[in-house]
């Protein structure tokens, strides 16, 4: 029972899924944020379908093909870069607003900043803490300042799954969770809002 909650909780926080949350309650919050219902529809495409058929495609990928839950981590990683330089490059062309570009950018940029630490630098930083807590933080920096209680919620959930399943450790788990509060911050003070 327990590797099953450890692996639903997983499962239920995973980037992806937190982005479609987040998406859905910015657009109910304010759809000025967006531009529009098809630049939504766009989002939800690029952050969150897109990244999330990695899981699905990876059996048939030939060379993440039969190389388990690495391969499968890899194909993610590079599914959600794809997902969100596709992303800017439709913004670029659509002339989003200032709000959704700090969205997507907040994504690539704490993405590419996942690859680098975990590929180059070979650390673990948790994509999996970076993807509940950078949507949380894109909540709160849009205005709904009370979604840090669940996102603290999960994050402490995802916390526990990841070190009981040996994920991560609680300093990998942590690193994630710093890069798009950092890259938000950064964001805020060359682009603000």
């Amino acid at each position: 029972m327990r590797a099953k909650t450890t692996k639903a909780i997983r499962v239920l926080t995973l980037a992806p899924i937190m982005a479609l949350i987040t998406l859905c309650a910015l657009y109910i919050k304010s759809k000025d944020l967006f531009g529009g219902a098809h630049m939504l529809a766009l989002a939800v495409f690029f952050l969150f379908l897109l990244p999330i058929l990695a899981y699905p495609c990876q059996p048939i990928v030939p060379y993440f093909k039969g190389k388990g839950r690495e391969g499968q981590r890899n194909l993610a990683m590079v599914f959600a870069v794809v997902g969100y330089v596709a992303g800017c490059i439709t913004n670029l062309f659509l002339h989003a607003p200032l709000s959704l570009w700090i969205i997507y950018l907040d994504y690539l940029i704490s993405g590419a900043l996942v690859v680098i630490i975990n590929k180059v630098f070979r650390l673990r930083a948790s994509a999996h803490a970076c993807g509940i807590i950078g949507p949380a933080a894109l909540l709160v920096y849009f205005g709904i300042p009370w979604a840090v209680i669940p996102a603290l919620a999960l994050y402490a959930l995802a916390l526990w799954a990841s070190l009981d399943m040996k994920r991560h450790t609680w300093q990998q788990f942590v690193g994630g969770a710093v890069i798009p509060l950092i890259v938000l911050a950064a964001l805020h003070l060359i682009l603000g809002n």
